[in-house]
């Protein structure tokens, strides 16, 4: 899967920084938020066999628009809707490998 390689860095609980690539961004007006998907880079998997593991949050745009503030998704309704969207880009990017 290509990506445009947008990246961001997060700082975990242990205050390590981590940069992850952004996989995508999108709104939801039913939640009134705006949530990214991303994993952190270096965490590939070994193998093809393996999947990369993805985190979603939710954030709050900077007024600058350069950074954010993250937020951690807070219902299993909200997690439904996001894994929905998920394989909405998903089977879209299939698509679009499909056309090439």
């Amino acid at each position: 899967m290509e990506h445009g390689m947008e990246t961001m860095t997060i700082v975990d609980e242990n205050g390590q920084e981590h940069v992850c690539e952004v996989i995508f961004t999108f709104e939801s007006e039913d939640y009134g938020k705006s949530y990214v998907l991303y994993h952190v880079l270096g965490d590939e998997p070994e193998n093809d066999d393996e999947e990369i593991e993805i985190f979603a949050s939710s954030f709050v745009p900077s007024e600058d628009g350069e950074d954010g503030d993250l937020m951690p998704v807070e219902s299993d309704e909200e997690w439904e809707m996001i894994e929905e969207v998920f394989g909405t880009f998903l089977d879209e990017q299939d698509e679009d490998e499909g056309e090439e």
